[in-house]
């Protein structure tokens, strides 16, 4: 059974995500010691734990020990970890607060966090292929998808999009971000089913790609919409760097009906998986909700 909150997150699962990070250790050189502080200044800043969690989630639903992919989880926001701390430099996105306390760049320089966004990207790897448990084909197939999720037909690509102005058109606009921030979600997702021994992932890669949209469009919500406290960094950010967003392209009401459109996919498409999918349903229901 599934043990989400009153409030809609599978606290629990999110607890092991924490407990798993904190013990992480990256082979501290004394030489290296200030990039390691780095790596978990940002690794470390709190958040909910989304892609982890969604993967710990999928195993659970399967009837597997959420701890058997951990090192999987974990290595999913290891990565996401990076991706913000490369985000916020000034070349890309130049912010200055990120969960509530400056950025990586803002505390260590950018040249230390260009290296901790490295490090990470390269520890995440290293978690799965020494740690993770089960078969050589699940694990390889994992990274796989781990390794597709971030490059360029994945994360990467999807930023080029982003800070090239390269979404003209409403096609182009989802694209985007289903590269950007939807395949690592659908990627945490997968992974989860393809380490508790799913044969046939592909409802799994729907349902998530679905959640994906949803998470972007809640997201350009907020950056109009939240409170700078509540949302730990800055708002308005799209806006004043003139980017491209579901609010800036069809308006907040448009928008949010546009997030209850994707949110019920996602339900529907997330009916058709098998197994106890409450976790699942919660994280969706949260990532919808935090709009409200």
């Amino acid at each position: 059974m599934s043990s989400a909150t009153a409030n809609g997150y599978p606290a629990d699962l999110l607890a092991l995500v924490e407990d798993y990070l904190e013990g992480l250790d990256f082979g501290v050189d004394h030489r290296a010691v200030r990039l390691v502080e780095a790596m978990r200044y940002s690794l470390l800043a709190g958040g909910k734990r989304i892609r982890p969690v969604l993967t710990l989630a999928t195993a659970r639903g399967r009837g597997a020990d959420p701890v058997s992919v951990l090192p999987t989880a974990a290595a999913l926001e290891l990565i996401h970890t990076y991706s913000l701390i490369h985000d916020d430099l000034p070349a890309i996105d130049d912010d200055t607060l990120r969960r509530g306390r400056p950025t990586c760049h803002v505390a260590f320089g950018e040249d230390v966090a260009i290296l901790a966004g490295d490090g990470l990207f390269a520890e995440a790897f290293n978690l799965v292929l020494r740690r993770q448990p089960g078969g050589c084909a699940a694990v390889t197939a994992a990274l796989a998808e781990i390794a597709a999720a971030t490059g360029v037909q994945g994360m990467v690509g999807g930023q080029y999009m982003d800070v090239a102005g390269e979404a003209d058109a409403d096609d182009d606009l989802r694209v985007l971000h289903a590269l950007k921030t939807g395949r690592l979600i659908q990627a945490a997702v997968v992974c989860g089913a393809l380490l508790s021994g799913a044969e046939d992932v592909e409802p799994y890669r729907a349902f998530a790609a679905e959640l994906g949209l949803l998470f972007q469009i809640v997201d350009d919500i907020l950056d109009e919409t939240g409170a700078e406290d509540e949302l730990g960094k800055s708002v308005g950010k799209d806006r004043a760097l003139d980017k491209v967003t579901y609010v800036s392209r069809f308006g907040m009401e448009e928008a949010m009906r546009l997030s209850d459109e994707s949110e019920a996919r996602a339900r529907e498409l997330l009916g058709r998986l098998p197994g106890d999918t409450a976790d699942l349903a919660a994280v969706t229901g949260f990532i919808h909700d935090r709009r409200r």
